[in-house]
């Protein structure tokens, strides 16, 4: 999709990306293999390169308030709610 934009002179954005994981979110911007990251297969440090091309941003989003959650996880009733009034 990219290509196809820059192919029509439309300059994207680096897209964000919302991640309730702090730690997920520094071990993209490191790159350097530590010992926490060494059982991790190179096939799944995609978000890394996607970070360092500046196709994505990753930003930090409060776990209450991750809408990803919605249709990933079985929330309460007060949770539901409050992240389907989110969505609209």
């Amino acid at each position: 999709m990219k290509q196809m934009l820059l192919e029509h002179n439309v300059l994207q954005d680096a897209m964000s990306l919302y991640c309730d994981n702090l730690s997920a979110i520094h071990i993209s911007k490191n790159p350097i293999q530590h010992s926490r990251t060494n059982h991790i297969d190179i096939k799944h440090h995609f978000i890394r390169d996607l970070v360092d091309e500046g196709t994505v941003t990753l930003e930090h989003t409060a776990t209450e308030e991750q809408l990803a959650d919605i249709v990933t996880k079985a929330l309460d009733a007060a949770q539901f709610e409050t992240l389907q009034g989110k969505l609209e």
